[in-house]
């Protein structure tokens, strides 16, 4: 794998780095063609997505919620109590999963299409950048320019931009976990009402402005492992954004004799987003942007050659041979991800429409006093679902004499409501044997579903009980 990384090194530094250690600050000029037409319209589609899924409500909660107050997750119409949180586990693992299959198959196309780092950078901020200061050559020039008014008022315009887009951003990412109406309500408040979200908010701007401002490049080149696990992830029959050296070398100007198709105008390395040379080889700071293909793609428009010079395609392809999509390592992926996924879908099959648990109360385990011994619980019931349920408690596997104070009619909870109410059970002396296993049930009125919980019944030892009951009588007798 290490020379599919790097097959022609040629530099033992990073692109930003430059000899004496000190940070260059790239400026990749813009680019057009059918790769950026279609990830600026993958990009768009992403924010939209991104901004309008706590707009879009799904059985009266918006498509994603994740109620940390309420310990709620609802997700596209599904709502997970915090009991349910372990199904997240399925969740995160399978989108991991997925992106290393996706890798093995398809390269760096996440970071490339639809990494957030990637989406907002390269089609929001960059474009910011685009339109305020000028194209690249014009920002190179700026850079150069002592301070003045006009770069004064250009530098002061972007940067506003950016920390306004950064607010706004983190607002939206917000709203995911108190709800857009909660977050309004923030907004109007004084920052002293709120302080812990306003304290959020107001961090959490300044990292996205940081990153986005003057970070950039560096999350995905420095901070992002992603890159680095391209040697275990990536065959010779993956799919990369390459440069074809059979084709290109030995590099030469357009009608010079014997020269390939490289007419070496670095273009390819004047739009990268990380300033690196894919004639180089694939490199861990290459994100699959596909710039470089659409640049060299004009150039060879212009001077009448072939497209394809730096294309998708793989190392195998290169070289003359046929990818193989099926072998050992996608055969393998697949399988554990459809075992994965069998797995997820029998989980999730097993949540219900609510959920209980009943828990002892804080304190003595039992109290004994002369009407008996007495178990004090705690019983909550969730309702999950968007409208209001009349849940039916049933208390079985009680031995006769037991009394039981507590849930004894139907209770109503509302839409999305949860209650804690105490369930008390009492056992007479006389028919006290010892300790028991008893079950509660809970039941919606109409039947549609079952819960059902195991508890026990403790006390002290039935000898030394009767003991002590003879001995009050004994007492008790003229």
């Amino acid at each position: 794998m290490a020379g599919i990384l790097s097959p022609k090194p040629t530099r033992d530094s990073v692109t930003t780095i430059a000899a004496d250690g000190s940070r260059i600050f790239l400026h990749p000029s813009e680019v057009k063609g059918r790769f950026v037409l279609a990830r600026r319209i993958v990009a768009y589609a992403l924010i939209v997505l991104y901004l309008a899924l706590p707009w879009i409500p799904i059985n009266g909660a918006p498509a994603v919620f994740l109620d940390i107050g309420g310990r709620r997750f609802h997700l596209f119409g599904a709502t997970l109590a915090f009991q349910d949180a372990w199904l997240l586990f399925f969740v995160i693992t399978g989108l991991a999963f997925t992106l290393f299959y996706v890798t093995a198959l398809l390269g760096r196309v996440w970071c490339g299409w639809a990494c957030p780092q990637t989406v907002f950078m390269e089609h929001v901020f960059r474009r910011i950048e685009y339109w305020i200061e000028g194209d690249a050559v014009s920002r190179r020039a700026l850079d150069q320019q002592g301070w003045g008014p006009g770069k004064l008022a250009k530098r002061v315009a972007k940067h506003v931009a950016f920390f306004v887009v950064s607010a706004g951003v983190t607002h939206l990412f917000l709203s995911y976990f108190v709800s857009l109406p909660e977050l309004w309500h923030m907004m109007r408040s004084a920052p002293g009402e709120h302080w812990g979200a306003f304290l959020f908010v107001f961090l959490a701007s300044a990292v996205l402005y940081f990153n986005f401002a003057w970070f950039r490049e560096q999350m995905c080149i420095v901070i992002c492992p992603y890159g680095r696990m391209q040697s275990a992830l990536l065959d010779d029959h993956s799919l990369v954004v390459a440069y074809d050296a059979q084709r290109g070398e030995p590099r030469g100007k357009a009608g010079t004799p014997d020269a390939g198709a490289c007419i070496d105008c670095r273009r390819c390395v004047q739009v990268c987003p990380t300033g690196i040379d894919i004639r180089q080889g694939l490199q861990i700071e290459c994100v699959a942007c596909t710039a470089c293909i659409d640049a060299c793609d004009e150039v060879m428009d212009r001077v009448h050659r072939p497209r394809g010079l730096v294309r998708y395609t793989s190392q195998v392809a290169l070289s003359g041979k046929k990818t193989r999509w099926f072998r050992p390592r996608t055969i393998l992926y697949t399988v554990l991800l459809a075992a994965g996924a069998s797995v997820a879908t029998w989980a999730l099959s097993t949540v219900r429409p609510a959920s209980m648990s009943i828990t002892r109360m804080i304190g003595a385990p039992y109290f004994v006093n002369d009407d008996g011994v007495r178990n004090q619980f705690m019983l909550r019931l969730i309702n999950k679902q968007a409208e209001p349920v009349r849940f039916v408690v049933a208390v079985e596997n009680l031995p006769a004499g037991v009394q039981r104070t507590g849930f004894e009619q139907p209770v109503e909870i509302p839409a999305l409501g949860e209650i804690v109410q105490p369930l008390v059970l009492q056992q007479g002396r006389a028919g006290y044997t010892g300790n028991f296993a008893f079950a509660v049930r809970v039941r919606d009125e109409r039947g549609s579903f079952t819960l059902g919980k195991e508890a026990e019944f403790l006390g002290p030892d039935a000898e030394l009980l009767r003991a002590d009951t003879a001995g009050k009588s004994g007492k008790a007798r003229p």
